[in-house]
């Protein structure tokens, strides 16, 4: 029997909750799909984590230039040590050295001599404690006076390659050098100099020439 209310079919319960049965049979599928939906929409629009970038190995290039430079370095009491000018120069990140085209040293000892160095190329480490000169290399410190008052005479070394130990106050090569003290000349096919304790080693075909002593 159905009962009329205003001209319109009154809606039983038992039609309502048949038709909540049939629609919570497609109630899963729909939030599934709701689900699905809502993880294509994150995907889409997530930003990709990239996984990091691998390491760029360091190659033989320079990383920087220095044209017509010049560059001081001084000790932890402000004192002056060495000052490199060069017309140009390029440092190499693998080895840490610097290469200097036509390059001029003034390096100071603690005793305050100074000892200059020039050549067409040089090669220096980062720190600029060691300096290899190529190429018309001369290497020259100055006359000076020891704690003793004894006079040091002008010393200057030539050769296409000199090796330059700034702090330690060594020269050394392993080609032909020609070494002038005062007026006295020794050329030799290697050379080890160390002037803190005014030691000379000459190798292999040394020769010299002594100028008398004045009187």
């Amino acid at each position: 029997m159905k009962a009329l209310n205003g001209g319109r079919p009154s809606i039983s319960w038992a039609t309502v909750r048949s038709a909540w049965d049939q629609l919570s049979i497609y109630l899963p599928i729909f939030l599934m799909g709701l689900m699905a939906l809502g993880t294509y929409w994150l995907a889409r629009n997530t930003p990709l984590l990239l996984p990091p970038e691998a390491q760029r190995a360091v190659t033989h290039d320079p990383d920087y230039y220095m044209r017509g430079f010049a560059v001081k370095s001084f000790d932890a009491s402000g004192r002056l040590k060495s000052e490199i000018h060069g017309i140009e120069a390029r440092h190499y990140p693998d080895t840490d050295t610097v290469e200097i085209d036509q390059p001029r040293i003034r390096a100071y000892s603690a005793r305050g001599e100074l000892t200059v160095a020039t050549a067409r190329r040089a090669l220096a480490n980062g720190a600029g404690t060691e300096v290899q000169l190529l190429g018309d290399a001369v290497v020259t410190r100055d006359a000076s006076t020891d704690a003793q008052g004894h006079l040091r005479p002008r010393l200057e070394f030539r050769g296409e390659f000199l090796h330059a130990f700034l702090d330690t106050e060594r020269v050394k090569s392993n080609q032909p050098v020609l070494l002038t003290r005062d007026g006295d000349q020794f050329a030799a096919d290697s050379l080890d100099y160390d002037n803190v304790d005014r030691v000379m080693d000459l190798r292999g075909r040394v020769r010299g020439v002594l100028q008398p002593a004045a009187h």
